[in-house]
């Protein structure tokens, strides 16, 4: 099943989902900042995307810029900051299967459907 991590208020995640619904194809919406992620969630989608746990951080969020910016931060610990704040987790994130891709652009979900 194709899951989209999604967040409404966003137009690239909403571009994502438009993909998705006109794919034709069955996928499942997580409302990510109403249903919060897991570190253990977290950590097998940053392995999905093949990417360091900092990549998947939305570093222009205030949140960020005010709390974590300017600290030294293990993996563990950039994991543990997106838990907290899932505002801060890049978006939209579609997984098919054993693949995933940050929608942005939101085209490269097409590479995986």
């Amino acid at each position: 099943m194709i899951k989209i991590y999604h967040n409404p208020r966003c137009s690239k995640s909403r571009e994502g989902f438009s993909l998705l619904e006109n794919s034709g194809k069955d996928f499942e919406v997580i409302k990510y900042l109403d249903e919060p992620v897991s570190e253990a969630k977290l950590k097998e989608i940053i392995s999905l995307l093949g990417i360091k746990p900092i990549d998947l951080v939305r570093k222009g969020e205030a949140i960020w810029k005010s709390d974590f910016k300017t600290k030294e931060l293990t993996d563990d610990e950039v994991i543990e900051a997106m838990t907290k704040h899932p505002k801060l987790i890049e978006r939209p994130i579609v997984i098919n299967g054993k693949k995933a891709v940050i929608g942005r652009p939101p085209s490269i979900i097409l590479d995986i459907i």
